[in-house]
Order: C-alpha cells, then structure tokens, then sequence
C-alpha cells in the first residue's frame, strides 16, 4: 500500500514537473518568436554593421593614436567618412536624374526635344554597338514618333526606372544605417567582442565555442580579401588595358568584370569577345598586346586567390570559397560573407568530433 502512495506521488510529481517544464520551453520559444518578429527589420543592417565595423576596425586603431587615443573619436569620424563617400555620390547623381527628367518633360511638352545624331564610332561597339547606333539614328530622326510607337515600352521602361532609384535610395538609407551600427560596434569593440565571446562560450563549450567569435571575424576578412579584394584588383588591372587600348565603354565593361568576379564568375566571359573585337579594329602588335595582358589580368585571381584568402586561418580555403558562392548564390552580396562563415564553423564542428571519435 505504501508503494503504491509512493509511486502515485511520484507520478503526480512527474507529471508537474513535465507540465512546468514544458510551459517553461513553450514561453521561451514564444518570447523568441515575438523578439524575432519585432528586431526582423534590423537583422540585415546589424549583419552589415558587422561585417563592416570587422573589415574597417583596423582603420580605427590606426587613426586612434594620431587623435589622442580616443576610441569613440576614430569610430566616429571612420563612419561619418564611409556615410559622406555612400550618400555625396548619390545625392549628386539622384538631383541630376530629376534635373534630367525635368528638361526632357518640358522639351516634350513644348515639342522641341531633339536627340542629336550618334557618332559613326558607336556602331563599332562590342557586342551592342549596332544595335545602339540604329536605336539612336531612329531616335534622332523623329524622336516623337518614336516614342509614340513605343509608348507601353517607355511607360514600362519609366516605371521600372523609378522603382529601381526608389530602391537604390532604399538601399543607401540601410547602409546609412548599417555605418551607424558599425560605428557603434568599432567604438565598444573589446566589449563586443567579449560579450559575442561569452554568447558562443555558452552555446558551443569553451572549446570550440571560444573560438568562434575570433574564426567569425578572420573568415570575414578573409571573404574580403580573398573575393572581394581580389575582384577589385583583378577588374582594376583589367580597366587598365581597356583605358590604354580605348576601348569604348570601358567603364561599363571594367564594373561588369568586377561584378563577375564578385560573384565568383569567369571574367572571360567578357574579355574574350573584347579580344576577338580588338583583332578587327587594331594592328596586329597592339591587338596581340592588349590580349596577352588582358589574359593575363583575368586569370590574375587563380594566383592571387589562394594567396589572400584562407591567410591567417586552419579553414581550407575551398570551404571559405564554397561557403561565399554558396551564400551569394542564395542570399546576394551579404550572403558572401554569411556563407563563408557558416560553412567555416560547420568545418571547425566537424572536425572537432572527428577528433574525439579517434580518442
């Protein structure tokens, strides 16, 4: 009878301590939902604020010392230099778009907007030249007509241009923000990092939590050097040869080389129509010069690839570079970084238990 009394009770207890504990759980996940739904609209500025106050930190401990030590300071004037180079350019080019717009309205309602006619050597373009050069040959004959041919086509083509400035203004105002951010993580930097030490501590053990926050922000760099740093080098020197050999358009092709290699795609797939092109516009010598070094700028990032990226680090530099395609690919340039680094603790992860198992 007594053993009965004592397992009822137990029972009883079981089940109270199930219950508690599940409402425990239940008003944790709830309380992690409601945060997550009500801090959302900042998740992508603070993971841009942090990848921006990691790549720039070492600016402000270099100009900390030249202003009395003041770490605040540095921070500070880094941002407020990063948001003056981010909004200047693009006040400047937003009030020209409107000026423009502004005069062709006027010139179409009083109908004395005129297109003047395009020069012979559009038509030797790359790729689109003669195609531009008969759109604006039309455009400059009877621009009015048309335009009322293709009147769906502009109203389509206008919208679609409005959406894409109200979203680059969008754009700007985050990364306004995500500076704002970053100023603030650089300026309390060692208590960031101490705190975001703590965090992983609790969540991954003192090895290998407590080097997660130190590997998060070497992969980082190391995206920024490896990818980025080598994309800019690697259109630089590309936007060289185009500059020297005056290749038309050579700005638009050295942004686009730049974009491919960002995202991690062969710059010869612009180059080599470029080169073909040269060999029926140029000499010989000069043709055969400019596409030895254009070859040569747009392999560049097979040797200085594995130089720059994976430096300083124990992650293999195929997981780094597998984890920044993979991120892009799945969630644009933010994901370069965040892939990178995901991949980058599942490695350390998993060669960690790989290392226990073999005890």
């Amino acid at each position: 009878m007594e053993n009965q009394t004592t397992e009822t009770h137990f029972d009883r207890l079981f089940v109270r301590n199930m219950v508690e504990s599940a409402l425990r759980i239940g008003l944790i996940f709830g309380l992690l939902a409601v945060s997550y739904d009500i801090i959302r609209p900042f998740m992508i500025p603070l993971m841009w604020g942090g990848i921006i106050a990691i790549a720039s930190f070492p600016l402000v401990k270099w100009l900390e010392p030249k202003i009395g030590g003041r770490r605040g300071m540095a921070a500070t004037l880094i941002s407020l230099l990063f948001i003056l180079v981010l909004v200047v350019p693009t006040f400047q080019l937003t009030q020209s778009l409107i000026v423009a717009a502004k005069n062709v309205s006027t010139q179409l309602g009083q109908g004395s907007l005129q297109v003047p006619p395009p020069p012979e050597s559009v038509a030797d373009w790359p790729l689109v030249g003669e195609r531009i050069h008969g759109a604006w040959s039309a455009a400059n004959e009877n621009i009015e007509e048309l335009l009322s041919q293709s009147q769906e086509q502009v109203k389509a083509l206008i919208k679609k241009l409005l959406k894409t400035v109200g979203s680059g203004l969008a754009g700007v105002g985050m990364f306004v923000i995500s500076l704002l951010i970053a100023g603030g993580f650089m300026a309390y930097a060692e208590s960031s990092g101490a705190a975001a030490h703590r965090l992983f501590v609790r969540v991954g053990g003192l090895k290998p939590g407590g080097e997660w926050a130190e590997l998060i922000v070497a992969t980082v760099r190391s995206v920024l050097q490896g990818v980025v740093g080598v994309a800019v080098i690697q259109a630089f020197l590309c936007g060289i040869g185009l500059f020297i050999m005056g290749i038309p358009m050579a700005p638009v092709w050295s942004a686009i080389i730049l974009f491919l290699a960002i995202a991690q795609l062969p710059a010869i797939l612009i180059i080599a129509p470029i080169i073909i092109w040269s060999f029926t516009s140029y000499d010989t010598v000069p043709a055969v010069i400019f596409a030895v070094w254009m070859l040569l700028a747009g392999l560049s990032d097979n040797i200085l690839k594995p130089i720059l990226m994976g430096r300083g680090l124990d992650i293999p530099m195929p997981v780094i570079l597998l984890g920044a395609i993979g991120g892009m690919m799945a969630s644009g340039i933010i994901g370069l970084f965040a892939g990178a680094v995901v991949l980058s603790l599942w490695y350390k992860l998993f060669s960690e238990w790989l290392q226990q198992e073999s005890r």
